[in-house]
């Protein structure tokens, strides 16, 4: 979904905009900003009838808010009243305070101060903690049913549309793992994410985005696509159903993070391991080749898409299988890219590469709860696929030597580029493949952060990153940006990172992509993945480099 604004007319309509409760057209008086307005307000409405009255984020998202940053850039306040917020944590508003208090770039500060809360602020669409009795289970309920929606359950949105994607919302959730141990109601929180997901997938192991959970009573909302999709689906279920391999990988970075911030082992229910061994039997079959190895009779894969559209990228070309795809590899298919485009070649390699590392980490995890044999399983698939990723996806450049192909197909083809979207091969490092000093890595970072070597490396008069075919050839991503921040040791590329993103920010929050020849041309200005990957990229940079952010001979910041 493509939603592009100017930020010049935004500017003017903005300081002009009326509040949600018909209010008057005064700054200090719209909801979400601080002052005297909106606590009398609070006095007179009452605090339940002024959440009634609260605004769609996504309109609030479009305009500039009061008070302005002390920067050069005077970025807006986009966080919504404290009585329209969907979460709250205290402890989230000390790490705002701490961090920011210090920064120096009181530009950079206020984006954190927006970004870093913003999944909890606007995204938290349905939450029960789990101590509500469950209703009787029906006498006709499937075995494979029992347990379902029961304990805490998180549904978070991607921010302007109302679905829920298991990549973005373990993404979302990232930066607030690490609170999970100090403060009872994230871990609840993440816990129910964790169980909402194992819930979604359970129901449709090969959807990527899913509608409201049923207990939640939240309506529905249609893509308005016309999708022919094997396995079927139930469309009250489920928003899209495009099969993409990192998808399943973020369900278990989810539980594997929690796990490793809190040592918790809460999620390990029935339902999970029924979701665990859902995972395992999708890598099995789409582990297959196109063609029967002994005859070489064409064999359908048990995962076909088709929609009707006039884009190439949304849909699988040869009747909704894709191309071809050889046999022996050890790597495992994936239909769609995390950009939701489909792929050339279906053995993508960065989500091959991030399910390595999560089953590995998953193992670990279940043999720790006496699953001795299960956990073997996983480490016997994740070497197989991470053999396949070195001998398949590993090929000479010419000019940069051996570097990491974005896709391949077993056969000896290779696509040479790189995607913004999460896992990429820009972020290796960071889903814990390889070391950011690995020389394949090295090479491989060197061919896709130039034009020369990824033609989806956008460069213009305003911007530069790198984008993708998802939006087009003169948008490029902010996450891509970010991303090259946290792979990086150079001071000089991580403060040039940081403060093109900021640039590009006028309206205080992250977008989804940027025009690089006008950056006030963007799209969706309310996208929480976006700024969940720059709240995370600040909170390295106060680990790592805090000179960075705090001036010379700061110490870091750590969340412990």
């Amino acid at each position: 979904m493509i939603v592009r604004r100017s930020a010049v007319i935004l500017l003017y309509i903005g300081l002009s905009s009326i509040g949600a409760n018909g209010a008057s057209s005064d700054p200090d008086n719209v909801p979400g900003m601080p002052g005297g307005g909106q606590d009398v307000l609070v006095s007179n409405l009452g605090a339940e009838r002024y959440k009634a009255a609260c605004p769609d984020y996504q309109h609030y998202a479009v305009f500039p808010h009061r008070p302005l940053s002390e920067g050069p850039l005077a970025l807006p306040f986009q966080r919504p009243s404290p009585h329209c917020r969907t979460f709250s944590s205290p402890l989230v508003e000390k790490v705002i305070e701490d961090v920011t208090s210090r920064m120096e770039d009181k530009d950079l500060a206020r984006l954190f101060e927006n970004a870093f809360p913003n999944t909890l602020d606007t995204t938290v669409r349905w939450h029960v903690d789990g101590s509500e009795k469950k209703a009787k289970i029906k006498q006709n309920t499937k075995q494979s049913d029992e347990g379902q929606w029961e304990g805490a359950q998180s549904f978070i949105v991607t921010g302007d549309i109302n679905a829920e994607w298991l990549r973005d919302s373990t993404n979302q959730l990232a930066q607030y793992q690490r609170l999970a141990k100090k403060d009872k109601t994230i871990a609840n929180l993440i816990l129910g994410a964790i169980n909402t997901q194992a819930e979604y997938v359970i129901e449709s192991p090969y959807c990527n985005a899913f509608q409201p959970p049923p207990p939640s009573h939240i309506a529905r909302t249609s893509n308005g696509q016309d999708d022919v999709v094997h396995p079927a689906y139930e469309p009250s279920r489920i928003f899209e159903c495009k099969y993409e391999l990192d998808s399943l990988a973020h369900f278990l970075a989810l539980g594997n993070q929690f796990h490793e911030n809190t040592k918790s082992t809460a999620f390990l229910t029935s339902r999970w391991y029924l979701a665990l061994d859902t995972v395992l039997e999708v890598l099995n079959e789409q582990s297959k080749s196109t063609f029967d190895v002994n005859t070489g009779k064409f064999e359908r894969n048990e995962y076909t898409f088709r929609r009707w559209t006039n884009t190439g990228t949304e849909t699988l070309n040869l009747a909704g299988v894709g191309n071809p795809l050889n046999d022996g590899t050890g790597l495992i298919r994936s239909a769609f890219r995390p950009s939701d485009d489909a792929t050339i070649l279906g053995f993508f390699i960065p989500a091959n590469a991030m399910m390595v590392v999560e089953l590995k980490r998953t193992a670990e995890i279940v043999k720790s709860d006496g699953k001795g044999e299960l956990s073997k399983t996983l480490l016997k698939r994740a070497e197989s696929i991470e053999d396949g990723v070195w001998e398949h996806g590993v090929v000479a450049h010419k000019k940069y030597g051996k570097v990491f192909a974005f896709e391949v197909d077993g056969y000896g083809s290779h696509i040479m580029m790189d995607d913004a979207n999460l896992p990429s091969l820009l972020a290796l490092p960071l889903m814990g493949f390889v070391d950011a000093g690995d020389k394949t890595y090295q090479n491989t970072r060197r061919m896709i952060l130039e034009k020369a070597g990824n033609p989806y490396y956008l460069t213009g008069k305003g911007f530069a990153a790198i984008g993708g075919p998802h939006i087009g050839l003169q948008y490029a991503w902010p996450i891509s940006r970010l991303v090259q921040a946290m792979t990086s040791s150079n001071d000089n590329e991580i403060l040039d990172a940081l403060h093109a993103v900021r640039d590009s920010s006028r309206l205080g929050l992250i977008h989804e992509s940027i025009n690089v020849d006008r950056v006030t041309d963007y799209t969706r200005s309310w996208f929480a993945w976006a700024n969940s990957v720059f709240a995370q990229t600040i909170l390295d940079v106060a680990a790592r480099k805090p000179h960075l952010l705090f001036g010379d001979g700061a110490e870091p910041y750590l969340i412990e």
